[in-house]
């Protein structure tokens, strides 16, 4: 059974507010990976952005050296983006440690699809680490909060996105850096966000928490909110 870890940010805060040495350890994040941790895992890097080669070999090295500095043992740290030949499913399952990068949640999104990412994870046996836009892309439906500048105001985008299904929850990430923040002129979660949460249900994710689904249990491991029908509610977390 695969063990999954939907991170809003797993290697500190990105705002720089708490320096993180490798990954976080805060809510026991390292503590429950090393519980899982093969000695020597194969780890792969699936992108966000396929096309921008030097970030992504540069995103690759950058997780496999906090990997390694929080004492977690790999073989190697392979990279999916757009030069690679063979998305099979006999190579994914060949990792033991999948990492789900982050970035622009439809520009990832549309890469899961194209390679068939959907229902080549489903029989994957082993860890699983979303990253910001990774863990929102995780969902069965996805919600694809507006980000770049235009988003918000064209007719064209959309919203909702099918995505990995790996769980049900919509996470949104970030929370302390974008909670209040700006887009197209309007407030990005009591304008945007908040409409768009009407009979719909959002996990709410700071840097440092993160949801755990673990032999089949979902947990939210540290703060958080829900929102739900234009309602925020913090969440009891553990």
């Amino acid at each position: 059974m695969k063990s999954i870890f939907l991170t809003s940010s797993p290697t500190g805060p990105l705002d720089g507010s708490r320096p993180a040495e490798g990954l976080d350890e805060m809510n026991d994040f390292v503590i429950n990976l090393k519980k899982l941790w093969k000695k020597d895992s194969r780890c792969l890097m699936i992108t966000a952005f396929p096309a921008c080669f030097w970030e992504n070999d540069e995103m690759t090295a950058f997780f496999a050296g906090a990997v390694e500095k929080s004492g977690l043992s790999i073989s190697d740290f392979d990279l999916w983006d757009d030069r690679t030949i063979d998305f099979s499913q006999e190579i994914l399952a060949s990792y033991d440690v999948i990492f789900l990068g982050g970035g622009h949640v439809p520009t990832q999104n549309a890469f899961f699809r194209r390679i068939g990412l959907r229902e080549k994870i489903q029989d994957f046996e082993g860890i699983i680490i979303g990253i910001s836009a990774g863990s929102m892309n995780s969902a069965d439906v996805v919600y694809a909060q507006p980000e770049l500048e235009g988003e918000s105001l064209d007719q064209n985008y959309q919203r909702y996105l099918q995505g990995l299904n790996l769980t049900k929850i919509m996470i949104l990430p970030h929370y302390q850096m974008v909670k209040n923040s700006i887009l197209d002129g309007k407030r990005l979660y009591e304008d945007i966000t908040y409409p768009d949460s009407m009979g719909k249900e959002f996990l709410i994710l700071p840097d440092g928490s993160y949801l755990s689904i673990v032999d089949g249990v979902e947990t939210v491991r540290g703060e958080a909110w829900t929102l739900k029908d234009g309602i925020l509610l913090e969440k009891r977390t553990k």
